[in-house]
């Protein structure tokens, strides 16, 4: 199985060693480098289908970059597409959904499928709106957060709190709705409307057994901060 590496400490590659025969696929625009042994070609993972339904649900390229070691063994450079950490994860007994934009790169044997949510978590928690990926297979997946990056162990009777825009990816066996931060005393509406005239954002709620990867910074946050007028 290639062999995923992160290297660097602020703003780290990719570094992926591959045997001859070996296949990776990442996201559109990753490949850095690579060496001549490797042929990159832009395919469709999992046809027509899936790559629409994925293109239409995350925002994810159309055509996904697949790296191929068809002529001896060769090494690869990726990068994300934002700045921050990444993150290797081991598919296969657990599987993760992963948020917009996260995915960076998977082993051959890992597929992402697309898959609907509940009504309550489309409308209000962000989190792909009535579709999510989610990971399936054996192999690894690669995945970015913008900042910094830390893994949170949710456990029974420990339920996690989170904004949902440091979510990255997590369990697919988590339980996870909708919540508010301002409490339960105004009920639900008018605990929505004091978060959002108190600043406090609508958060996912994690619950049952498992992991979830939190990014230190907020990507919407930071764009607004970007295209708000000089004062």
């Amino acid at each position: 199985m290639p062999v995923f590496t992160v290297t660097g400490d602020v703003d780290p590659f990719l570094h992926v060693s591959m045997k001859q025969g070996e296949t990776i696929y990442c996201e559109s625009d990753a490949m850095v480098m690579m060496e001549s042994t490797l042929d990159l070609k832009g395919k469709m993972k999992g046809g027509l289908g899936s790559a629409l339904m994925r293109t239409f649900a995350n925002g994810e390229s159309f055509f996904q970059q697949h790296i191929e070691a068809t002529r001896g063994e060769g090494d690869c450079l990726l990068s994300p597409t934002l700045p921050g950490a990444m993150q290797v994860v081991d598919v296969g007994p657990n599987n993760y959904i992963i948020s917009d934009g996260a995915f960076v790169a998977a082993t051959s044997g890992v597929d992402l499928r697309v898959r609907t949510q509940s009504l309550g978590n489309a409308l209000f928690a962000q989190s792909g709106g009535f579709f999510v990926t989610e990971t399936s297979g054996q192999g690894q997946v690669v995945v970015s957060g913008f900042g910094s990056m830390s893994v949170l162990d949710v456990e029974p009777g420990k339920d996690a709190i989170i904004d949902n825009s440091h979510v990255v990816c997590w369990d697919s066996t988590l339980r996870y709705e909708i919540s508010i931060t301002t409490g339960t005393s105004g009920g639900f509406l008018g605990n929505l409307i004091n978060s959002q005239t108190s600043g406090e954002g609508m958060v996912l709620r994690f619950s049952g057994r498992g992991k979830v990867y939190v990014c230190s910074r907020n990507r919407t946050a930071f764009k607004a901060w970007m295209q708000a007028p000089a004062k």
